[in-house]
């Protein structure tokens, strides 16, 4: 029951990773334009920030998303492959002498 626990809070805690690897740069960035939009007198610039936010956000996700994929042990065919690859070593090692 505990670990059910730690998996659940494991998961919320990387929904909050992944909601602020994108809400941050998107509202950076139309900030950004908007605050430029006012100094500069032109109405475009908001828009093009916006999407330059919403492009870093979606970068910031899948690289994060990459490093959750390869940090997660649990997949069964790299844990297959490791078992095999150990177990291979552990037959060649025994039968040699040093």
């Amino acid at each position: 029951m505990k670990g059910d626990n730690h998996n659940i809070f494991r998961l919320l805690a990387l929904f909050n990773q992944f909601a602020l690897h994108i809400l941050v740069p998107i509202f950076l960035c139309s900030f950004l334009g908007y605050r430029l939009d006012q100094k500069l007198g032109t109405s475009f610039l908001f828009v093009f920030f916006f999407f330059l936010g919403a492009l870093a956000g979606g970068r910031n996700v899948f690289l994060l998303a990459r490093k959750v994929y390869d940090s997660d042990s649990t997949r069964p065919s790299e844990s297959y492959a490791a078992n095999q690859k150990k177990k291979k070593k552990g037959k060649h090692n025994k039968g040699e002498r040093t």
